[in-house]
């Protein structure tokens, strides 16, 4: 890990003081900072993200306060610039108060999420901005299942490779019966829904934070990992059979119509519907690849003998929800 004084040193005015480290997700270094103004967000960005993405975060905020939304915002440096390269891209975020929840506790809770990210996407339909530095190939489900079946090809000696080939194959047999997603235009999206990336106060979601995969998406992807993630009331890595909450979908969905403020279109819908189907059968497959492959997902050593064994338990976690999803299919619709 890197230091933080050195990209410290970029704001001087705010004289800050490093409180805490913030533990909560897996992918930028983070600390909670104090200086001149109150409280900030300190991160190194991991470098899968270009830095370029701060322009479209700094778009994206601007207009997500102008129409009312509370949102993390970019603290400039004392030169005026977005990030600073101090052993790696650093930034300043102002600090938004709220509580951020593993997995969700109740149909209330996740009509407030499904509220907030309505508004969200309603705010940025009339956003005008070209989008840079994206990462590009996420939700690339044709790429990600090629990746699995070159993994079950060249990983035939790994320890786990009994464990994880029955499963790939799975995997693999069932995309062959994935239904076709709606043909619905890629619109300014978050890009990773999770249920922790949202803040609450008093029972409503006020904020959603960790923006670097905003941009151009497919609202089949954006809403299919958001039910994916709200609506199985097991965490991602928890062994076990997963379940598929049917009443915290339709909780989530009442409350995107609230906050979207208009009639859903019949391919929104489908995109709601289908979309979870594809994500989670997606994430099975990328954690089975890398179950052997071992060179991208983190891993808790505390809890895992190896990175190959824990994501085993969360391909297995994913296929198993994915399993519970195509069997509720038409309560899902009904739901819609």
């Amino acid at each position: 890990m890197s230091e933080p004084g050195p990209a410290l040193a970029a704001y001087r005015r705010l004289r800050l003081t490093v409180r805490a480290p913030i533990t909560q997700g897996l992918i930028n270094q983070t600390y909670l900072v104090e200086g001149v103004g109150g409280r900030y967000v300190l991160q190194r960005v991991n470098g899968i993200f270009d830095p370029a993405i701060h322009d479209n975060i700094a778009a994206v905020t601007r207009h997500l306060r102008e129409h009312g939304l509370v949102t993390p915002e970019l603290v400039l440096t004392d030169d005026g610039r977005a990030w600073v390269e101090a052993d790696g891209c650093w930034r300043i975020l102002t600090f938004v108060e709220g509580t951020a929840h593993d997995r969700a506790s109740s149909p209330d809770q996740l009509e407030a999420a499904g509220r907030l990210v309505g508004r969200f996407h309603a705010a940025l339909e009339s956003l005008e901005h070209t989008f840079v530095g994206m990462r590009v190939g996420v939700h690339d489900t044709p790429a990600h299942l090629a990746r699995l079946r070159d993994a079950l090809d060249g990983c035939r000696d790994h320890p786990l490779y009994a464990e994880v080939a029955p499963l790939g194959q799975g995997i693999l047999a069932a995309a062959e019966a994935l239904p076709a997603l709606p043909p619905v235009e890629d619109q300014p999206c978050h890009g990773d829904l999770k249920l922790s990336n949202l803040l609450f106060m008093g029972g409503e979601a006020v904020c959603l934070i960790d923006l670097d995969t905003l941009g151009p998406m497919a609202l089949s992807h954006e809403l299919g990992d958001a039910l994916r993630s709200w609506c199985n009331p097991k965490r991602e890595d928890e062994p076990g059979p997963a379940r598929f909450d049917v009443s915290f979908m339709a909780a989530a969905w009442r409350g995107y119509l609230q906050g979207l403020g208009r009639a859903p279109s019949g391919a929104e819908r489908e995109a709601a519907r289908i979309g979870v189907e594809h994500v989670c059968l997606e994430l099975s497959a990328r954690f089975a690849a890398d179950a052997l492959r071992e060179s991208y997902f983190g891993w808790d050593p505390a809890r895992y003998a190896t990175r190959g064994h824990h994501n085993l338990v969360r391909a297995q976690g994913q296929w198993s929800l994915y399993e519970a999803v195509v069997g509720c299919r038409a309560e899902r619709e009904a739901s819609l």
